[in-house]
Parts: C-alpha cells; sequence; structure tokens
C-alpha cells in the first residue's frame, strides 16, 4: 500500500515517516534525499535539480513522475511505501495514479502546522537552502501547488490530517494508527 505524505515543509513528514518506517518494517522514500543524492552525486538530474532546488521551487515533474515511478516499481506489493515529497502538483497526482499498481494508493496523511511553527523548524535545520527568504517561497509555493491535493485525496476518500504542532512522540501514534487502520480497509476490500 502507498501511503502519501503531505504538508508544508517543515511540518515533520520526513521524521515521522523514518519513525513509522523504522518501528514497522515500512519502506520510507523521501523524493527530497533522492533529490539530494542526486545533487551530491553531481548526476545530470542532479544539476539540473539543484538549480529549482536552491530558489526553493519544484523539480519538473517529468523528472520526478519517472524517478518515483521506477522506485514504486521495484516494490513487492505487500510493502508499506511511505511517500515523502511526491506528489507536489496535480499533475504528478494524477501520473501517479496511472503509474501505480492499481488500487495500492491507500492512504493521504495530511500534516497541519502553523507557519511560525513551519519557519522556526526550516531555519532550525541549518542548510544552507533554509534561509528566511527561501523558506518563505517555498512555503507559498507549497500552497499555490500542492494544497490543492488535500482536496484531491479528499474527493477520493483517502485523506486522514494530523495535526504536526505537536512532539514527535505524540504525532506518532496518530501516524500508526491511520496507516493501521487503511491497511485494514484494503484487506477488508
Amino acid at each position: 500500500m502507498i501511503v502519501i505524505l503531505l504538508g508544508a515543509p517543515g511540518v515533520g513528514k520526513g521524521t515521522q515517516a523514518q519513525l513509522a518506517a523504522k518501528t514497522h518494517g515500512w519502506k520510507h522514500l523521501s523524493t527530497g534525499d533522492l533529490l539530494r543524492e542526486e545533487v551530491a552525486a553531481e548526476t545530470e538530474l542532479g544539476l539540473q535539480a539543484q538549480t529549482y532546488m536552491n530558489r526553493g521551487d519544484l523539480v519538473p515533474d517529468e523528472v520526478m513522475v519517472g524517478m518515483v515511478a521506477a522506485r514504486i516499481a521495484t516494490l513487492p506489493a505487500e510493502d508499506v511505501l511511505l511517500l515523502d515529497g511526491f506528489p507536489r502538483t496535480l499533475v504528478q497526482a494524477q501520473a501517479l495514479e496511472e503509474a501505480a499498481p492499481s488500487g495500492s494508493i491507500g492512504l493521504a496523511l495530511y500534516f497541519t502546522a502553523s507557519d511560525d511553527v513551519l519557519i522556526g523548524r526550516l531555519l532550525g535545520r541549518g542548510r544552507k537552502d533554509d534561509t528566511q527568504e527561501v523558506i518563505q517561497h517555498r512555503l507559498a509555493v507549497y500552497r499555490e501547488t500542492t494544497e490543492p491535493l488535500v482536496a484531491f485525496y479528499r474527493d477520493r476518500g483517502f485523506l486522514a490530517e494530523i495535526e504536526a504542532d505537536r512532539p514527535v512522540e505524540e504525532i506518532q501514534p496518530d501516524v500508526l494508527a491511520a496507516v493501521q487502520g487503511a491497511l485494514s480497509q484494503t484487506k477488508l476490500a
């Protein structure tokens, strides 16, 4: 089952996915990590992506869709895949539905927190691309391109909201309960 993690930069999607994957043996696929690996390796994709990432813009859909679809194709159907950072646009969401095995998308977790919390977290990470200006731009890009996915997945009956303005250890049980609930539904179907 594919679990899509939605939420603004800094909301804690990656942290929650890493914890859940570690404790339950699920797979965590972070497109941000994939992109950073490509940048570090100075591959052609990495160099192209770095230009967009440095500005706080999204990497083009065709690059992201191809990369994620290739990774999904390698996973056994019984695995739980926590998909972190993808899709980020409606075009990507529609392409994912086409590329993923039928019925494999079982849940979209929507993590929410205030801008003040998000900005504080992002500035505290210490990444060189996390400047106040870039963070503000990333949040604006998120609202314009990614937030519409909330309605997209709500309309499909896949959405569960998680209040992420809390300590990590308080959020994790809600994440696990939502995933376990979706797994139960897919086994009943």
